[in-house]
């Protein structure tokens, strides 16, 4: 099919779209009634046996004077030293079949998957009802003394107190994906135009990847594990593949269930068309990027909806760093924010708690010798609509954060010209119409965690735990509005800073992506244009598969190294350090002559150029 074709599909298919699909809204897992009887699951989350010693070991991997230079552990060394005990686990296995509990500790030994019916559940863990908690609704779980010394925390057990329950209880949890759509059509003359303009060589001529591709770089070898939390149609990204012009074979496509192995609500049995879209545009992007790697798709899905979503994703997660196949993970999905929680919900376990089991898996994975790219967010740093800013889980120090940028434009848009002239931080409170009601912004997410300290990579490092801002948008109760006089304002915070490093994200100068979806009782193929940092997340995992295949060993924990070669000489990265109105994510804007800004990050990257660096220190 020529590029052409496509764009006739899309024109015949735009008023279909427009009835329904609403991109960047929260999405819940719909309940099939044939998965009414699968178990529900939750998590055991470990302490780590010498802290210090892990955290130690971890940094140890990627520093080219250490002993441990590249020395990976599988996770069965990672248990040995740093896990529970196989004596222990066995001891956990058996106390939860004494309540007809089937329970297994995950590679790693950091944390338990334990799953039953509800009720059975509830008695193993002595759990009660909901109660107010720092703000939050936790639910109370108690376990015997031997058991409770070895437990930092209970994920995912839900007890409804009827007598406070409110609609902000449990079907208030759900995950967010970060993509918002573009308005304008996908316009592309060509196959060659349409990836040039829409698809993966636009982020790869962008960025130096092409570079890459020039030393016959395609990720050969490699496998990029996407963590995505819907079921999706395989043969969507082999489509997608094809029109852009890269390998499209569908094997390369592995799909994992990691929750309870039922698949969970598949994209033909409902509509929620958002979540199969975060689905599908992660394959696509990272599989587009890197097409000769392998691409594992973890799915944390549930075919009830008594399984939570902080349960499914940690579940994914430990799943994948466990199986220890992709020396690369990514995801654009997230669950709750530092300040509001997960919705109240009532949950067994504290935001702070949730923050530390997703920082202990992460750590194994870097320990492992494998990079995590996750979706910093899409409104700036203010995830959810509040006075106070706030950021998305996760905030990981063990993570990569992937923030946003706008690339150069000229478009008319609503009827006014826009002008973008160079690269610049992702805050669109210019490019709208009129807004004269509160509402939400795009921009890329970026700011300091209130959860996570500043990490020791970022310390010393010039425009960390300081920045310049503008308020380019004020809160009004349910929303924001245009600020016509921002103000400069100078400061200083300390906290993990977020993002890493950024890409273009914009919905304006966004991307393609294609999916099947059922209107109805029939199927119809789509092409959408948006944008997100869902897009660049798995775009960067890709990038990280296509230099793991020219490296002798995988380049692992990426951060540390990041910070260390944006201060040498030769930097791979681009800083956008303009302390303007016209580069802010909303809120923060540059420093000039700064290393790190934190509407960007590190900046930019060219990747031909980190390759140089890590396969230099080798």
């Amino acid at each position: 099919m020529r590029g052409t074709k496509i764009m006739g599909k899309w024109k015949s298919t735009l008023l279909v779209l427009t009835g329904f699909l609403t991109l960047g809204a929260a999405a819940t897992t719909t309940t099939s009634a044939k998965a009414k009887k699968t178990p529900v699951t939750v998590n055991v989350v470990f302490n780590v046996r010498d802290r210090n010693a892990m955290n130690t070991y971890v940094n140890q991997t990627v520093d080219p004077t250490s002993v441990n230079y590249h020395r990976y552990l599988t996770p069965q060394q990672v248990a040995d030293r740093f896990g529970r005990t196989n004596a222990e686990i066995s001891d956990f296995t058996k106390y939860f079949n004494q309540y007809h509990l089937k329970s297994a500790a995950y590679p790693g030994n950091f944390v338990m998957k334990v799953q039953g019916s509800q009720k059975n559940l509830v008695k193993a863990f002595k759990a009660t009802p909901a109660k107010t908690n720092k703000d939050w609704d936790v639910t109370g779980t108690k376990l015997p003394g031997k058991l409770s010394s070895q437990v930092t925390s209970v994920l995912g057990l839900f007890v409804d107190n009827k007598k406070t329950a409110t609609k902000t209880d449990k079907k208030a949890l759900k995950f967010t994906h970060n993509l918002i759509q573009d308005d304008a059509p996908i316009v592309a003359g060509s196959q060659n135009q349409l990836a040039k303009k829409y698809g993966p060589t636009k982020f790869a001529d962008r960025y130096g990847v092409n570079k890459l591709y020039g030393q016959n770089f395609h990720g050969a070898g490699q496998r990029i594990g996407v963590i995505v939390t819907y079921d999706f149609n395989s043969s969507d990204a082999a489509n997608y593949w094809k029109q852009m012009g890269v390998n499209s074979d569908v094997s390369r496509i592995h799909k994992v269930y990691t929750t309870d192995n039922t698949g969970g609500p598949k994209p033909k049995d409902n509509a929620d068309v958002t979540s199969q879209e975060e689905a599908s545009l992660d394959i696509e992007q990272a599989g587009g990027v890197a097409d000769q790697a392998q691409i594992d798709a973890y799915i944390g899905v549930s075919g009830n909806g008594d399984t939570t979503p902080d349960v499914q994703y940690l579940d994914a997660f430990a799943t994948a760093i466990g199986d220890n196949r992709d020396k690369q993970l990514t995801t654009s999905s997230s669950f709750g924010t530092e300040l509001t929680g997960f919705g109240r919900g009532g949950l067994s376990e504290t935001a702070s708690e949730f923050n530390d089991a997703i920082n202990l898996v992460f750590e194994q994975a870097a320990i492992q010798g494998t990079a995590i790219f996750n979706a910093a967010g899409d409104h700036g740093p203010y995830e959810v609509a509040n006075k106070s800013m706030n950021l998305p889980f996760p905030t990981s120090e063990y993570a990569v954060q992937v923030g946003g940028t706008t690339l150069p434009y000229t478009k008319i848009i609503g009827g006014r010209l826009v002008q973008v002239q160079k690269e610049r931080a992702w805050g669109d409170s210019y490019s709208q119409k009129t807004v004269t009601k509160p509402t939400d912004f795009p921009g890329g997410g970026g700011g300091f965690s209130a959860l996570n300290p500043t990490p020791a990579y970022q310390l010393g490092v010039s425009g960390v735990n300081t920045y310049n801002a503008f308020n380019m948008v004020k809160y009004i109760k349910g929303g924001f509005l245009p600020n016509s006089d921002p103000g400069m304002i100078s400061g200083s915070r300390d906290g993990r800073n977020v993002p890493d490093i950024s890409g273009n994200a914009d919905q304006h100068t966004g991307y393609a992506l294609y999916m099947t979806v059922k209107v109805g009782k029939q199927s119809r193929s789509v092409w959408v244009n948006a944008g997100g940092t869902s897009f660049v997340a798995p775009q960067m995992a890709g990038a990280s598969a296509i230099i793991n295949s020219g490296l002798n060993t995988s380049a692992g924990f990426w951060n540390p190294q990041l910070y260390k070669f944006a201060v040498q000489p030769d930097s791979p990265f681009h800083v956008l350090d303009d302390a303007t109105v016209d580069n802010t994510n909303l809120y923060y804007t540059g420093q000039p002559g700064k290393v790190y800004n934190q509407a960007t990050g590190l900046g930019t990257v060219d990747f031909s150029k980190l390759f140089n660096k890590f396969n230099t220190q080798q």
